[in-house]
């Protein structure tokens, strides 16, 4: 099977359904990419809940007596946790504890908690940490629920919640990057980034800290735009090649001075932009733009009101700019001690009815089909905007390998921006170091 355009395909075909109902569908190591997944051995004793045995009662799962759980979410997205961990005890009579764990820190713990007790019972997985994940045995099959789960959601969803041809996972919600802006001070988005340095040149003002565009600089997962619309990838051969790494093709490097050429209008070091701080500034007015993704919709509507729009990222040298597409799945961990109650749970809060409600708590773009099809996120304009992104982007790989990415192209990055570094030089540093780490050696 061709992965990537199958992926990619599903992918349009979710943007397409929802444009044509004049719709939608659809890191930071707050919410999404840029994490640093555990590359982990498989744990000795990670196997036992899979002897499990189900019990079902009318050909219904039901829990175990006495049941209790434990779920991780990203600080984001605790208000959508609350309530449906709410609505889940009162349907079943099984408490539900919450704890935040940024999402992209959740295989990692679950490695170090799992064995000893102390990890989550269900947790969330950004689709390319799934293939490590499910290499090193943390997590259960989605074996009752996986009918259910393969008719109600998008294509997309679930190529991105399988691994070697087994579903793993319960989707929620799919993500990729594009342009906020606030109408208020930009009343049209720059369809390029000349455009936008344009713009910058006029608004910037570092001594009164505004700036006309701010994002995660220093991290791969917003950067991508420069490696991809230049022809780079991460691996090759649909994401599945460990050795072919495509960081330092010549097109790369000439997209990456565009790259370079930003910090005229951001004058930051990379390390000193951090979610918090741009989330504030946005909200208050002094950045005009920000890459980012639908996990931060709620609380910049909250901020701007009607002047908060969307639009695709600008264009690189004159071609679309291809941003990540991701999958968030829920997972049920090999070492819950109550794997139907968290079974019964995940399913629970990804259907229809949580994932509309997660939508509203938060502004996600569904998985599920019937959800994209219901008024509330057809007329919503800042979900179609992700979905014309949506048309240039493209899955992160899912290979237990991906996670040896983030480190090495994340460094590259910030040295290209703080230390004017040859984006050339700079990407062949990081592919030595992602090589070494694949081969199991230490990284110089």
């Amino acid at each position: 099977m061709n992965f990537k355009k199958s992926f990619r395909k599903a992918l349009l075909l979710v943007a397409v359904l929802t444009l044509t109902a004049s719709m939608t569908a659809c890191g930071t190591k707050s919410s999404t990419g840029g994490g640093e997944g555990a590359n982990t051995p498989a744990p000795s004793n990670a196997a036992n809940n899979k002897e499990n045995t189900t019990a079902v009662q009318d050909g219904e799962l039901v829990p175990e007596e006495g049941a209790e759980l434990l779920v991780w979410e990203s600080r984001e997205e605790v208000p959508f946790t609350e309530e449906i961990a709410r609505q889940f005890e009162e349907k079943y009579g099984v408490k539900v504890k919450i704890e935040e764990v940024a999402t992209t820190d959740q295989v990692g713990k679950l490695t170090t908690d799992g064995p000893s007790g102390l990890g989550a019972d269900v947790i969330i997985i950004p689709h390319d940490h799934l293939g490590n994940a499910a290499a090193s045995g943390l997590i259960l099959a989605n074996d009752v629920f996986a009918e259910d789960t393969k008719k109600n959601n998008t294509e997309a969803s679930i190529i991105g919640a399988t691994f070697e041809e087994t579903l793993y996972g319960y989707p929620r919600a799919a993500e990729t990057t594009a342009l906020f802006y606030n109408k208020s001070l930009v009343p049209e988005a720059p369809e390029s980034f000349e455009d936008l340095i344009e713009f910058g040149k006029t608004f910037t003002d570092k001594s009164k800290k505004k700036y006309a565009l701010m994002w995660e600089a220093g991290n791969m997962y917003f950067n991508y735009p420069f490696i991809a619309s230049g022809g780079g990838y991460l691996y090759g051969d649909n994401g599945t090649n460990k050795d072919d790494i495509g960081l330092a093709h010549e097109g790369v490097a000439e997209s990456m001075k565009v790259y370079q050429s930003l910090a005229e209008i951001l004058p930051i070091k990379s390390g000193d932009i951090n979610p918090d701080i741009k989330r504030g500034l946005f909200g208050a007015g002094d950045v005009a733009m920000d890459i980012n993704g639908p996990w931060e919709v709620a609380g910049y509507k909250e901020a701007l009101g009607d002047n908060l729009a969307i639009a695709p990222v600008p264009t690189v040298n004159g071609k679309p700019a291809i941003t990540f597409s991701g999958i968030k799945i829920y997972t049920v961990s090999s070492f819950a001690k109550y794997p139907n109650a968290a079974k019964l749970y995940a399913q629970f809060a990804t259907t229809k009815e949580a994932q509309l409600l997660l939508n509203e708590k938060i502004g996600s773009v569904p998985t599920n089909l019937e959800a994209l099809e219901t008024d509330q996120i057809k007329n919503d304009p800042i979900v179609s905007g992700f979905a014309e992104q949506a048309k240039n982007s493209e899955p992160m790989p899912s290979i237990p390998e991906m996670a040896n990415v983030w480190a090495p192209v994340n460094a590259a990055m910030a040295d290209i921006w703080d230390n004017k570094t040859d984006p050339k030089a700079a990407m062949e540093k990081a592919i030595t170091q992602i090589k070494d780490l694949n081969n199991g050696l230490a990284a110089e």
